[in-house]
């Protein structure tokens, strides 16, 4: 097969393409705008294989992206290009209802003319397979409620209701026009290659480098982890195999308060790389202002998922945290020029529903 990735240069992006290239031996069309949170360093492993090649394009230009499509001639679309960061969505709403929003429709109309074109099998075997989060739900009290696919959308953050939005069009997309379309929403991803104003790799970088380690309110906000490589197996699964029409939940069956993710990060650190003068990292912890209408809880319910497609999460979340944080420690080459050029090591974020 070959697919076609939007925001294949983004956290969970690159983690697609290099399953898909590296794992899979599938051809992969890689399509980013290179935004501030994407780096090609993420694509090294693959970045000289034949199968892979990449175009920088915005996906807003919807002749631009069809012109790729009909010169490539993807069997499917991977569209995982959003902005995602919650704090950016508060501070300058505009930039994610025009990715997220009018993006996601250049990338269906797109594809809708391309696969018009299409013919015999080609036609038939051609899915949109678009990548959303779990916040398009909203929250969840502290109790053991989960997200369903059913579950009625209630978005509170700009970031959360420009997915919804862009959710809403799949379908529709879907329904009027008969695009054969799958979704996917996920719940907050952690692993190797993430932007450091994600809360992980926040924490990691500030806790060793002796910086302050900003939590929200209390921190007893509950987030459900997904290892990235975990969800980009997933994603793979639901795109080759997903029912034409349906949504599926992917989620780590990990629930952690954040306060509690801080900590299993400093304690981590404490014992991998001491601080000379041997106080705890834990000292570090640092509660700020909580952010305007910050969600309690997500979790999801995977399920269906695991029941149709037989897709589970391989990973408990200390595993993945220990090899997460050894990773960080291992490749500062990645994440120092990052720190170093356009980021000041304060922003906070939680997991990344998207590139």
């Amino acid at each position: 097969m070959k697919i076609l990735v939007t925001g294949g240069a983004g956290f969970i992006g690159s983690a697609v393409c290099r399953h898909l290239v590296g794992d899979l031996a599938m051809a992969v069309v890689n399509v980013d705008k290179l935004t501030y949170a994407a780096n090609l360093d993420s694509l090294k492993p693959i970045a000289g294989h034949p199968l892979y090649s990449f175009y920088k394009q915005d996906i807003c230009d919807r002749e631009a992206i069809l012109g790729i499509l009909q010169s490539e001639k993807p069997d499917a679309i991977m569209h995982l290009a959003a902005e995602s960061h919650v704090d950016r969505s508060i501070d300058g709403p505009a930039i994610f209802i025009e990715t997220n929003v009018m993006g996601t429709y250049a990338m269906l109309e797109a594809a809708r003319t391309y696969w018009i074109e299409l013919e015999g099998t080609a036609r038939n075997s051609f899915r949109f397979h678009h990548v959303s989060t779990d916040e398009v739900f909203g929250d969840l009290p502290f109790d053991d409620s989960l997200f369903l696919e059913t579950t009625p959308y209630a978005p509170s953050s700009p970031y959360s209701a420009s997915k919804a939005s862009s959710d809403h069009l799949v379908r529709a997309w879907n329904h009027t026009f008969g695009l054969p379309v799958v979704l996917s929403n996920c719940s907050n991803n952690y692993g190797p290659y993430q932007f450091p104003e994600k809360l992980i790799p926040l924490v990691t970088l500030n806790a060793l480098e002796g910086r302050p380690l900003p939590v929200y309110g209390k921190g007893d906000n509950v987030r459900d982890w997904l290892h990235v490589e975990d969800h980009a197996k997933a994603l793979v699964t639901i795109a080759t195999r997903g029912r034409i029409g349906e949504s599926y939940n992917v989620g780590g069956r990990c629930e952690r308060t954040n306060l509690a993710v801080v900590e299993a990060i400093c304690d981590h650190l404490d014992k991998q790389v001491p601080r000379e003068d041997g106080t705890q990292r834990r000292s570090l912890i640092t509660f700020v202002t909580d952010r305007p209408g910050h969600d309690r809880r997500y979790a999801i319910d995977c399920s269906k998922i695991e029941a149709e497609l037989g897709w589970t999460p391989s990973r408990t979340f200390e595993e993945g945290l220990a090899d997460t944080i050894s990773w960080y420690l291992a490749n500062d080459e990645w994440w120092r020029p990052i720190r170093a050029k356009n980021y000041s090591g304060q922003r906070l974020g939680t997991g990344s529903k998207k590139p």
